[in-house]
């Protein structure tokens, strides 16, 4: 099923992070995500303002809520970064993959 299809899912206790070779196939079903380290996703999408940039921003974090998985996001004039990677095992989960195939999946206002 595709990634933006899933839901993502509690960590559970002693749960490993996900290996590399796992992480670059589930990698490569994203737009423009980057691994960093293999501990966690980035990504920076540009805006004509910085309203833009939040309006942009409000979705992702509506998503954030609906899937009680929550990334990091830094943001500025006519640009938007998010990070991913789930906290609990410091390190990346295929929740991780699913939570940025959605925001793939969200209007970017120009």
């Amino acid at each position: 099923m595709a990634l933006h299809r899933q839901s993502c899912l509690p960590c559970r206790d002693g749960q490993p992070p996900l290996a590399p070779a796992e992480c670059r196939r589930l990698l490569s079903e994203l737009q423009d995500w980057h691994l960093v380290e293999n501990h966690h996703l980035c990504k920076r999408w540009s805006f004509a303002d910085f309203a833009s940039a939040l309006a942009f921003l409000q979705q992702a974090a509506e998503v954030c809520e609906a899937e009680n998985h929550h990334a990091e996001f830094e943001l500025g004039w006519g640009r938007l970064q998010a990070k991913i990677w789930t906290h609990q095992i410091d390190g990346l989960t295929a929740s991780d993959f699913v939570l940025a195939a959605k925001f793939d999946r969200l209007t970017h206002p120009a």
